[in-house]
């Protein structure tokens, strides 16, 4: 069981640390127009940039709690689904007044919730079990 469990810690990690990694360079490729990515993203909303930017600081964060199977990781990925929430309301706002943005914008932060939400569960769950092996010692 406890080598089913690191596997799954260890494939978190892989997976999370290439969508963190892909966020970073796509945010801050926006944010600070490298490669001239900012023309090519059109009509981008920057407070959605700037959010994906810090999310993916905390996804970094929780790919070293998966590695290092820390207590913590599930708040880290818990606290980027915040974010990533409030930032989709922001957005729904900023479309309802009027905003100019992507299409794609909306269905990348419905994706990004629901990958946060999917490694969030995994994060909980891997811990919830820890925790209680910890405790019947």
């Amino acid at each position: 069981m406890k080598k089913n469990m690191n596997t799954v810690s260890m494939l978190s990690a892989i997976i999370l640390l290439i969508f963190a990694l892909l966020t970073l360079f796509m945010s801050s490729s926006v944010i600070f127009d490298w490669f001239n990515i900012r023309a090519k993203e059109g009509n981008y909303v920057l407070s959605i940039v700037w959010i994906n930017f810090i999310c993916s600081f905390l996804y970094l964060l929780a790919v070293y709690g998966f590695v290092k199977s820390k207590t913590w990781t599930f708040y880290m990925l818990l606290s980027a689904l915040v974010i990533l929430i409030l930032g989709f309301v922001v957005l729904l706002f900023h479309i309802k007044n009027g905003g100019i943005y992507e299409a794609k914008t909306i269905t990348a932060m419905l994706f990004r919730m629901m990958f946060t939400l999917t490694f969030s569960i995994i994060a909980y769950f891997k811990l919830n079990k820890s925790q209680w092996k910890k405790r019947s010692s």
